[in-house]
């Protein structure tokens, strides 16, 4: 008998995965990493410092912790340490614009006068506005015990900030001061000036003059307070 021809049989390609479900999952994938990480490399340090800054002002330096901070960025616990290191790394960046600012403030608020007196009185305003509008970064700048003070900018921007204030007091004085080596008598005007300026805000900030303003004429507000204290020191010669 004659052989049955065999039939040839067309053999099905084995079917794999799909390379569409695997491309959707990948693109999940990167979609979620990016909704974790929002910020661009560059611009998650800057995003950590803006939240710093909302914590300190809002829950004042003892709530301001690497993990507050992650949180109100909105990134990793890990990314704050990855920046700056530590708590103390941290700390220091943002008093090292807290003095930034306030040296741009004194600047421009020197400029505003005409008189070495009227340049006086206005810094000293603005030194105390500074500290009502940052009173959490205004505390934090003269916690040295919380900070790095050999930070690099830390480090320079406190001594700008210093360098700006005793060349204000040079000025009244009519004389240039060299704030690496003061004499007795430079040293006893900036800081008395400096006693005074802080001294005041310092009350102000802890409530300590509401008793003060209470007993005086109605409507004596911490202001006008400020203004007769000025008006009797900053127009006296500085000359110990």
């Amino acid at each position: 008998m004659a052989r049955k021809p065999r039939e040839n049989k067309v053999s099905r390609p084995r079917q794999r995965g799909s390379a569409k479900p695997v491309a959707a999952k990948r693109a999940v994938g990167r979609t979620r990493a990016a909704a974790e990480s929002p910020y661009h490399h560059g611009a998650l340090r800057d995003a950590l410092v803006q939240a710093a800054k909302k914590v300190l002002e809002r829950d004042g330096l003892a709530g301001l912790t690497l993990r507050a901070v992650a949180r109100e960025a909105g990134v990793s616990h890990a990314a704050p340490t990855h920046h700056f290191g530590d708590l103390t790394g941290l700390l220091s960046e943002l008093a090292a614009i807290g003095f930034r600012q306030f040296g741009a403030a004194m600047v421009a608020a020197g400029a505003s006068g005409t008189t070495p007196v009227e340049k006086g009185i206005a810094q000293a305003k603005a030194y105390v506005i500074y500290a009502l509008a940052h009173p959490g970064m205004h505390r934090l700048m003269f916690r040295t015990e919380r900070l790095d003070m050999s930070r690099p900018s830390l480090h320079q921007a406190a001594e700008a900030s210093f360098a700006g204030f005793a060349g204000a007091i040079g000025e009244r004085r009519h004389e240039q001061i060299r704030e690496q080596a003061l004499s007795l008598d430079q040293a006893a005007a900036i800081v008395r000036a400096w006693s005074l300026v802080h001294g005041f805000t310092t009350l102000l900030l802890d409530g300590r003059l509401a008793d003060v303003l209470r007993r005086m004429p109605a409507g004596t507000t911490a202001e006008t307070l400020l203004d007769a204290m000025l008006k009797s020191t900053v127009g006296k010669p500085l000359d110990p």
